[in-house]
């Protein structure tokens, strides 16, 4: 089951965060945008009910909502740090506007001189403010106005937007201090370690299934037994030392596949969040196989098994060197980076999205082979005799599937290429993979 995170705050802030979100697939953001800090506690009123975790933006934004609400779910924001300091730093850089000084809020002095003395700028002069923790908003626009104004800066660098509009309206140059995509990764991987739902199942079976790509291949390019069977005593020693790192346990179903058994904290801790599977890299280097990951997740170990099995046969539909997670809810996480890497891994596709698929004659073959190169090379429009090479199938039976796509919905015609001789070529797009 998806983990609902609110997430409330400045659209800039919010838009940057749900792109980072994309890599925490646990997460279902159910997101409240404001204009004005007054509007933050009635937001917060709206989806309380609803959320397992709280993600805000500031230590004041933070401090309000803990002092005026009484939360049973946690709550956490995305602090301002030095390491967002470096693009706002370029951009004055940029600008010309950073000849005198700058004045800070929003971060001490040693956050500021790090960034500095990275850039190689610790000659720069610095006004830090120094009032009080929780500032007005005119006791922060008076200090960088005066800074300005006297000649002291030549830009004020400010982590509250209501400031920074009042800077910009009365002629001071100014920037805005967000936070960088790193603060934001930290934050969400506390969320995600103090959510009850993540708890709960930090002890559940996970089953995952192994299977080497085109092995019978591999053995016939053996010139005899003997290499054959330390081929299989190598990978079976590299898939053994895998599952170790996974506190799992391993199980031999023949020369070219594997089943493990370990819980879905460690897996996750293991993959990076379900991102990437190292052994695969490891598997093409050593010996220059690609393998094929299958990954259950249930409420039982029969359940975690069986959709291990589907996730590797969607793997192995989508041409091998891929892995697949079928979740509880039959909600597919995937394709994760294995050896060769991928643009990303795709937000988890929901069971109706799957089942509206195949009702519309779209098997998992071709369905796991559309996710999988959406992932590799960020398609999602082809041109009926591409789609037809990437499928295995005749033009003809592709425009056969893509008027039945058309008609459900999944697919419509987005334009059209010229060619220099013969009638325009239509381009078909794939909407639900845009949306992923």
């Amino acid at each position: 089951m998806q983990i609902k995170i609110g997430v409330i705050g400045m659209s800039h802030n919010v838009d940057k965060l749900l792109k980072t979100l994309t890599a925490f697939p646990t997460f279902e953001p159910v997101v409240q945008y404001i204009d004005h800090e007054e509007q933050l506690l009635d937001n917060v009123e709206q989806i309380k009910e609803e959320i397992e975790v709280l993600i805000l933006f500031g230590a004041q934004a933070y401090r309000k909502v803990k002092d005026n609400r009484h939360l049973s779910v946690p709550v956490h924001y995305v602090p301002l740090t030095g390491s967002g300091l470096f693009k706002t730093l370029f951009c004055a850089f940029k600008d010309g506007r950073l000849h005198n000084g700058l004045s800070v809020d929003s971060l001490t002095k040693t956050m500021v001189m790090s960034a500095l003395g990275e850039l190689g700028l610790e000659q720069l002069p610095v006004y830090i403010y120094k009032g009080p923790a929780h500032a007005s908003h005119e006791q922060l626009f008076q200090f960088h106005y005066d800074r300005v104004t006297d000649g002291s800066a030549s830009i004020a660098v400010s982590g509250d937007e209501e400031t920074v509009n009042r800077l910009d309206a009365a002629g001071v140059a100014c920037q805005l201090l967000v936070p960088s995509s790193q603060d934001m990764t930290v934050t969400l991987e506390r969320a995600l370690l103090s959510t009850e739902s993540r708890r709960n199942k930090e002890a559940q079976i996970v089953v995952g299934m192994i299977n080497v790509d085109e092995f019978g291949k591999l053995v016939m390019k053996r010139s005899n037994e003997h290499e054959v069977q330390k081929l299989k005593l190598d990978i079976h020693r590299m898939v053994l030392d895998y599952v170790e790192s996974l506190d799992g346990y391993l199980a031999s179903l023949g020369g070219d596949e594997y089943m493990f058994f370990t819980t879905r904290g460690i897996f996750e801790r293991e993959t990076g969040g379900y991102k990437n599977i190292p052994l695969a890299k490891e598997a093409g280097q050593a010996f220059g196989i690609s393998l094929s990951f299958g990954v259950g997740f249930g409420a039982t170990a029969n359940e975690a098994g069986t959709n291990a099995r589907s996730a590797l046969r969607k793997s192995k539909d989508a041409g091998g060197n891929s892995c697949f997670i079928v979740r509880e809810d039959q909600t597919l996480i995937g394709p994760l980076e294995m050896a060769d890497p991928v643009q990303t891994v795709l937000a988890p596709t929901d069971a109706e999205l799957i089942k509206k698929a195949e009702d519309a004659g779209m098997t998992n073959a071709y369905l796991s082979k559309l996710l999988s190169n959406m992932a590799r090379f960020g398609k999602f429009e082809y041109k009926v005799h591409e789609l037809a090479s990437l499928l295995n199938i005749t033009v003809r039976s592709a425009h056969r599937l893509l008027a039945v796509w058309i008609d459900s919905g999944l697919v419509e015609i987005s334009g059209m290429e010229k060619v220099p001789r013969g009638r325009p070529r239509q381009i078909f797009k794939f909407n639900f993979l845009v949306e992923q």
